[in-house]
């Protein structure tokens, strides 16, 4: 399998950002499947004709966003999904205990609070 990624030097879209979004859309959909090994940074940023620290700055997006995971010098792979959407939600519930806390929520009103967001959300 190949990585098939192009950048369009004329859209007003950072490159960074284009490349960002493709894989992230190819993770998502399957098309690049979970442990897929990515092209080192050096080694897009020549295929594209872009500088390393571009494809740097969409590998660590992607990285924070869960989609991605780099294991050292084994490279750089496509993460679990599901691994990565319980790694945010994980991060999302811990800042907002925090800041309930911070805020001088009790727990009650904290889990309320999650609670109406939950049902509208889901329950639209």
């Amino acid at each position: 399998m190949t990585l098939r990624i192009s950048v369009d030097a004329r859209s007003t879209t950072a490159p960074y950002e284009q490349l960002r979004a493709q894989i992230s859309e190819r993770a998502r959909s399957g098309e690049l499947p979970v442990g897929y090994k990515l092209p080192t940074v050096r080694g897009l940023a020549e295929d594209l004709g872009l500088a390393a620290n571009t494809v740097a700055k969409a590998y660590k997006a992607l990285e924070a966003d869960g989609v991605i995971e780099t294991r050292g010098r084994n490279g750089t792979f496509v993460a679990a999904a599901s691994d990565a959407a319980s790694r945010l939600a994980a991060t999302a519930a811990a800042t907002y205990a925090t800041e309930a806390r911070r805020l001088g929520l009790t727990r009650e009103q904290a889990e309320t609070a999650v609670a109406q967001a939950l049902r509208a959300t889901y329950d639209s």
